[in-house]
């Protein structure tokens, strides 16, 4: 390769994802592609340079010298046109894209959109559904919303909102309703439970705020939680949920929270890009005054 070329973007891409999360693997799930893409993309950018940018140590990976020196300089490069690309877009007037799993987005977000268009009126977002965990990097968005724990990536401005509250739940129409709302926790959780499968130390952890033994069976798992309040709400069973989002069926009477909420570990964050100046911060602070 002549010294004035530059090496192909996308093997410099995947090469800084690999070479920031110490995982091909991991380079590959922050990048929404193979293993084999990314493994290819390094060779190519190796190639190009005619050196080697990583050796095998054990089952994991260790950068060369080179390696090194190209992943600073990558690095920079790539923090350099994020942060350019966001100042232009927000010059530009464009929408900020905001992403949330998809419950807290459909149950939470979604109904309280009318009140922030009129609190932050010149606020543009797009909302865009996530599932599992977002990039270290927040490649494809320009906040995260979302419930979880620390330590969060050093790339991040972390903005807590709220702490997490979690409850059992359960419908009026529940054949033992009354019978089960007169349990104690230890009781309650001999009995048919109901959880998602993204999370299930979400009983366990309710148990131990509880000062009980956590439960020997979790019951029906969902793979969300939209489809596991759907079968609460037909008697299904007892469900394990964040306050904020049952608030909404509790005021309907829909679902029944006779054992209230406990706070956890866990906190609603904002999430922005620490390179990111312009944090949201306004946003943040609506968010705090919904969540009180």
């Amino acid at each position: 390769m002549p010294d004035t070329d530059l090496p192909p973007l996308n093997a410099l891409r995947a090469f800084e994802a690999a070479a920031r999360l110490g995982s091909l693997s991991r380079a590959a799930e922050a990048l929404h592609v193979t293993h084999g893409a990314v493994s290819r993309q390094v060779r190519l950018l190796e190639d190009a340079l005619d050196t080697p940018l990583f050796v095998r140590a054990g089952r994991g990976l260790r950068l060369t010298p080179a390696g090194l020196r190209m992943r600073d300089a990558a690095g920079d490069a790539f923090a350099r046109l994020q942060g350019a690309a966001a100042a232009i877009r927000r010059a530009g007037g464009h929408a900020r894209v905001l992403g949330c799993p998809g419950s807290l987005l459909a149950r939470w977000m979604i109904p309280r959109l009318p009140r922030l268009a009129d609190a932050l009126p010149d606020l543009k977002l797009h909302l865009a559904p996530h599932e599992g965990a977002f990039p270290t990097s927040l490649d494809g968005f320009d906040a995260a919303l979302l419930i979880g724990a620390p330590p969060w990536p050093a790339s991040w401005t972390v903005h807590r909102l709220a702490p997490e509250r979690i409850g059992p739940v359960l419908s009026p129409r529940h054949a033992d309703a009354t019978r089960l709302a007169g349990l104690s926790a230890d009781a309650l959780l001999r009995e048919p439970l109901l959880h998602t499968t993204s999370r299930p130390q979400a009983w366990p952890t309710w148990a131990s705020l509880q000062g009980t033994a956590s439960p020997d069976d979790l019951g029906t798992g969902f793979e969300h939680l939209y489809f596991l309040l759907e079968a609460a709400a037909a008697g299904l069973g007892v469900a394990i949920a964040p306050q904020e989002l049952v608030a909404d069926d509790l005021a309907a009477g829909r679902l029944l929270a006779p054992w209230g909420f406990v706070e956890t570990d866990a906190q609603w964050i904002l999430a922005t890009r620490r390179d990111d100046h312009d944090a949201l911060d306004a946003l943040a602070d609506w968010l705090r005054q919904e969540l009180v």
